[in-house]
């Protein structure tokens, strides 16, 4: 059997916009065992995951030594036959080098790149196409490494029995004081430092011009429920009325709750990643700088369900992140007719 690890351990976005590579390694190879290595705080999401079979925790290289070493004997402990280092830093190459994982493949990158026995080139830093795709070219590599057939796996990547759905749409229908039997729009404000994003102001004109018939429900991770708070106090006073959800029972119950969304708005942040591998609608909000580009972190959904808005061109360095230059009344023009069908 061959045993693999991939490694995706940076934010909640960047691991989600790996489950294709995931899917794509276990449909293609049906007879391996997939580790996932990632931090504490995306381990219930890739426990999610039906392509990852063990779930390996990093303590990040901020970790007392004694706690990065127990991870390189774990790893070694798992016998691993390849890594895949779909995420390339130091830390991670000295990771599997120590590991003495004999096949280690990687982006060519900067010094990290002499720690693999394969590279190959990329140049993400062009964002010449979306990051989930640049993930899947190192499976692709490294399947025809094998001399294995890539075998596809279509959309959605992330999927809950429509008994889970039933079950908690009725749960948030009371915890919010919402309609079970109405279309909700999920909009999350918070950008976890990611990416620029919208101000409040913004957000509030957007929420007032969505159909009427909607409710709007305002989500707000660990540190931004002010803010949220905020949001919707601005949104009343534009006599639009929201709910919040700020409080939930972890990662997987909110993910479910995002499944139960009609529609969900952010900027480019793992909750909006998360409704892409759902295939729930949804709208991004991105700076047209070349590494936030909305090519680049482009969400998971089929096609026809992403719609995406970005700075107007001009304005130099500057205003390609300034996310007030986005014409909210334009965008509404472009959403409501295109969202309709999901609503």
């Amino acid at each position: 059997m061959n045993r693999i690890l991939v490694v995706r351990n940076d934010k909640i976005g960047d691991f989600m916009l790996a489950w294709p590579s995931f899917a794509m390694l276990k449909a293609s190879l049906p007879e391996c065992r997939v580790a996932a290595l990632v931090p504490k705080y995306t381990a219930d999401l890739a426990r999610l995951c039906p392509w990852i079979d063990d779930v390996i925790i990093d303590p990040t290289k901020t970790a007392p030594k004694s706690k990065r070493k127990a991870l390189v004997e774990e790893i070694r402990g798992y016998g691993f036959d390849a890594s895949i280092n779909l995420f390339s830093t130091t830390y991670n190459a000295l990771l599997v080098w120590k590991a003495g994982i004999p096949y280690r493949l990687a982006p060519a990158t900067k010094l990290a790149q002499v720690f693999y026995t394969r590279r190959i080139t990329q140049r993400r830093s062009k964002s010449a196409k979306p990051e989930s795709e640049y993930n899947q070219d190192l499976v692709r590599s490294f399947l025809a490494d094998r001399k294995r057939s890539v075998v596809e796996v279509q959309q959605p990547y992330l999927r809950f029995s429509q008994g889970q759905l039933e079950s908690q749409r009725q749960k948030l229908a009371e915890q919010l004081s919402i309609r079970v039997d109405t279309p909700w729009v999920f909009v999350h404000a918070g950008s976890g430092g990611s990416a620029n994003n919208l101000s409040l102001e913004q957000y509030a004109a957007l929420i007032s011009g969505l159909p009427a018939h909607c409710d709007v429900v305002l989500t707000a991770g660990p540190g931004e429920e002010e803010n949220a708070k905020k949001l919707r106090g601005i949104a009343e006073e534009k006599g639009r009325h929201t709910v919040l959800y700020d409080k939930n029972d972890g990662l997987v119950d909110f993910t479910a709750a995002i499944a139960c969304a009609g529609l969900f708005i952010a900027g480019s942040t793992g909750p909006l990643h998360i409704a892409g591998a759902l295939d729930v609608p949804t709208v991004g909000f991105f700076p047209r700088r070349r590494s936030s580009t909305p090519l680049r972190w482009k969400p998971l959904n089929s096609d026809g369900r992403h719609l995406a808005f970005c700075p107007p061109e001009g304005g130099g360095s500057e205003g390609e992140t300034d996310m007030g230059r986005i014409d909210i009344q334009g965008a509404l023009a472009e959403i409501n007719p295109w969202a309709s069908p999901f609503l």
